[in-house]
């Protein structure tokens, strides 16, 4: 990272702009952990075990999120939750909860959110939009998720980590 991009990162900080990391190559990533700037948000990513995509991020990069106190957004487009990739609107829900119930369990339910990416992405036919959400809540019960939990992933932990940014 430049120094512009450092003294970027910094004055996003001070002013209480999050900085998202979804769209980051892994060492853009770790050269923004390393500002500690604020607490890491990947705000529509998934687990790059589950799917091998760049978007994805790497059991390292989820410990250093939650490290931070962070988390990650789950992406709802089709190609980074498909371990083929396809861009193929019947992507069952399932394979978002797969990608929620991973990092959950990787680094705990307090470091998981709902990202979505409902813009300029196949999202999975089932979704559709914002109000297929109690679809994907579902999913997230069968998934293993608890009511508490589905708090957390569904506004609880987006509340957490905007309040730390917003100083």
């Amino acid at each position: 990272m430049t120094e512009a991009g450092r003294a970027l990162v910094g004055a996003c900080a001070e002013l209480g702009i999050l900085v998202d990391l979804s769209h980051l190559n892994e060492a853009g990533f770790w050269d923004i952990a390393k500002l500690e700037a604020g607490p890491l948000v990947a705000s529509h990513s998934g687990a790059h075990a589950v799917a091998a995509a760049s978007r994805n991020l790497t059991d390292p990069q989820l410990d250093e999120i939650a490290a931070s106190d962070g988390l990650v957004g789950i992406v709802f487009a089709a190609p980074f939750l498909r371990p083929d990739f396809a861009d193929d609107a019947e992507t069952p829900l399932a394979l978002i909860a797969e990608h929620a119930r991973y990092v959950a369990d990787r680094i705990g339910p307090r470091h998981v959110a709902l990202g979505s990416d409902f813009d300029g992405a196949t999202i999975p036919a089932e979704l559709g939009d914002v109000a297929g959400l109690p679809k994907l809540v579902a999913a997230l019960v069968d998934a293993g998720f608890d009511e508490d939990e589905l708090a957390d992933l569904c506004w609880r932990n987006w509340r957490r980590v905007l309040d730390a940014w917003w100083r």
